[in-house]
């Protein structure tokens, strides 16, 4: 079977779950069998694993003619595009886009990020997927996320497929019910045009169904999971801390719940001054949740480190003894099950999808800070609690698995073509 699948974000260069994510699910129904997926990012950088997926740059696709020879080809798109690949797509630019900002290559430019001028990245993205999809065979058409819903769409057009969205957050998660309208209208006009819709967890689900009006028959939940960490991974030596360490990872945003993270810690120190708390991420509250911590005298025992990548985010783990998500509207979040993986008992909100089908966690609501400082007080004081949250989150780990959340996938494909 042939999908082809729109996306914003692929490992190692992401921004947050949504590369992760995608990256699992991807390689998880790869190793279902039966696969062949052509993957399009808006820019990538020729490091990406290739070998479960076909990826394909928007910013390497020519949207208009340029006479270029093949040695020009190659030594301009280096290792990201292959000159085959660009004359084939070349071969079917449907309209005259020379009215863009085009480079020499005929290709647009993309940030590979989340701009300031997203809405028109979204715009040029989708006039990217209509040569992609005139040029790649497909059965199927996914697209994750509202940003290439209108890729998606013009996808389906173009070929006729059936079109699956995957809904990884909605606005209404993002922006605390303080819904973008523009962004609503574009999510909107992905589930209404979709075939079949996947939801990371149940939450999210009554979300698509609730706010966005949408037939429950068409939309399935698919959790999200975690693939095995390697061995370099998994033996990052534990630094030698003298205190105990908290730890936040994630964006600092009002989805993610920052400030009650903070005002936990602050309870929490009244009880034990020996445990430090970290803040990992970025985001726009940051400055506000460095000015909270120093309003209430804690920030001596805070640490804020910038957004992490890679292996840095392991290392923080390593480095800590709690791990906790204290999301005021999670559609999912995998980094628990990261946390968990490394060993790292985690506090998640109930208002998370991972609390779905998470059970060696401890689950408080985002807003009870009393709850949310009493578990990080006991899994940093009783090293018994510690030790068996530990044990039994790596052994749950090991049942939730991407091939179990692609197959899943694989049969919603097999159901709409």
């Amino acid at each position: 079977m042939k999908a082809l699948m729109f996306g914003w974000e692929f490992p190692p260069h992401i921004l947050g779950g949504l590369g992760t994510a995608s990256y699992g699910l991807t390689r998880g129904m790869h190793n279902c069998g039966n696969m062949d997926i052509t993957f399009v990012i808006p820019r990538p950088q020729g490091d990406e694993d290739t070998s479960f997926a076909q990826i394909i740059g928007a910013s390497n696709t020519p949207v208009a003619w340029r006479d270029v020879s093949y040695d020009y080809v190659k030594e301009r798109q280096g290792n990201v595009m292959s000159p085959e690949l660009y004359f084939d797509l070349r071969d079917h630019i449907y309209a005259d886009f020379n009215y863009l900002h085009l480079n020499d290559l005929g290709c647009i430019e993309f940030s590979g990020r989340y701009p300031d001028n997203l809405l028109e990245e979204i715009n040029n993205y989708s006039i990217v997927a209509g040569v992609i999809a005139r040029t790649i065979p497909c059965d199927v058409i996914h697209s994750h996320d509202w940003l290439t819903y209108p890729a998606g769409i013009h996808a389906k057009k173009v070929t006729g497929k059936p079109l699956v969205i995957h809904v990884h957050a909605t606005d209404f998660d993002r922006s605390r019910g303080n819904v973008n309208p523009t962004v609503f209208g574009i999510e909107k006009d992905g589930m209404e045009n979709a075939d079949h819709i996947i939801t990371v967890s149940e939450l999210t689900r009554r979300t698509v169904i609730e706010k966005y009006g949408i037939n429950p028959d068409k939309v399935t939940t698919v959790h999200n999971a975690v693939v095995p960490l390697s061995e370099d991974i998994l033996s990052i030596p534990k630094p030698d801390n003298k205190e105990k360490v908290v730890t936040f990872l994630g964006r600092i945003t009002m989805q993610k719940g920052p400030e009650y993270f903070v005002e936990a810690a602050a309870k929490v120190l009244k009880k034990n001054p020996n445990v430090r708390f970290v803040m990992a991420g970025s985001g726009d509250m940051m400055d506000k949740m460095i000015r909270l911590a120093a309003k209430r005298g804690i920030a001596d025992r805070f640490h804020f480190t910038g957004f992490l990548r890679g292996k840095q985010v392991y290392e923080m783990l390593a480095a800590s003894d709690v791990y906790v998500m204290p999301s005021v509207s999670e559609p999912f979040g995998i980094s628990p099950l990261e946390a968990m993986q490394m060993g790292v008992p985690s506090i998640i909100s109930k208002q998370s999808g991972c609390a779905e089908i998470l059970n060696h966690v401890i689950k408080t609501d985002y807003w009870d800070v009393d709850a949310m400082a009493d578990a990080m007080h006991a899994l940093t004081t009783y090293p018994a609690m510690h030790e068996s949250l530990k044990r039994e989150g790596i052994e749950e780990m090991k049942g939730i698995t991407w091939e179990k959340a692609g197959q899943k996938v694989i049969d919603i494909y097999n159901k709409v073509i």
